[in-house]
């Protein structure tokens, strides 16, 4: 195997070293992978990345976009060597499309401001994907991504076609018709009834918060935070207080939770 190390490497080498892995005298791992298998590999790269934003942590986040940038040079590989494509032309298509859905600063268009810019986007999109109706445009968003991430960019697009309410008080009436109809439905319906009325409660639940500007991911992702930074804190008071939690009332575990909310609200000056 003929290969120079360097002080310093550049996009270039990673296309060099990724080869070399997936060749025949690579390393065994890498060259059996396939796009299926390391699918999930994928998701968790970027998920590390994300916490590293989260963080503001640089040093982890050039690390995380390293591995993230692996990924997509290990499956532009796989489609090397099946020759229908390599990561250079994966580059091509990016600038080629950023150029276009950007007409406002590479074109003839203008945007004065974000709404304008990503209507301008929109439209490209539509006109380069071939999408002639709003169905369309709404069957395009990815039904891999988070369900709460996908719910909004489907009402967001529903709002483009003039299919939304008129204001937040509409969509919290809907969200309070939802929870009514859940109500009924753990009273009286069936499984699959109750079901779709969970899923109905969420789907609005996003509705709201859209017309609120919430990032409803975001907004969830920190609830969960402060459950799990309440709960470490209850079960301190527990076992400071001698209170086996498993056999504990539920009113007992309530009355803690409440003395954990007051205590983090003095805390944090609230």
């Amino acid at each position: 195997m003929q290969f120079t190390e360097k002080s310093v490497y550049g996009f270039d080498d990673l296309i060099e070293i990724v080869k070399i892995l997936r060749a025949p005298d690579g390393c065994p791992w890498d060259r059996e992978q396939t796009h299926k298998s390391i699918r999930s590999n994928f998701i968790e790269e970027t998920y590390e990345a994300v916490e590293a934003i989260d963080t503001e942590d640089s040093a982890l986040l050039k690390e995380e976009l390293g591995d993230v940038l692996l990924q997509v040079a290990l499956h532009s590989q796989m489609e090397s060597e099946a020759e229908r494509f390599d990561l250079n032309d994966v580059v091509d298509e990016l600038c080629k499309k950023l150029i276009v859905r950007h007409p406002h600063v590479f074109g003839d268009k203008s945007a004065g401001n974000v709404d304008e810019a990503l209507s301008n986007w929109d439209a490209v999109k539509r006109k380069t994907k071939a999408q002639k109706t709003h169905t369309q445009a709404i069957q395009g968003v990815s039904k891999a991504l988070p369900s709460l991430m996908r719910s909004e960019k489907i009402q967001r697009k529903a709002h483009r076609a003039g299919m939304d309410f008129e204001s937040v008080e509409g969509a919290v009436k809907k969200l309070n018709e939802e929870c009514t109809e859940l109500d009924i439905a753990i009273r009286h319906g069936s499984e699959r009834n109750r079901y779709e009325e969970i899923g109905d409660v969420l789907f609005s639940t996003v509705n709201v918060a859209r017309f609120l500007n919430v990032d409803s991911e975001r907004a969830l992702y920190d609830s969960c935070d402060k459950f799990v930074e309440r709960f470490a804190l209850l079960e301190k008071l527990a076992v400071e207080r001698g209170i086996e939690m498993e056999t504990a009332p539920i009113s007992q575990l309530d009355s803690l939770w409440d003395e954990v909310k007051i205590k983090l609200k003095e805390n944090n000056g609230g």
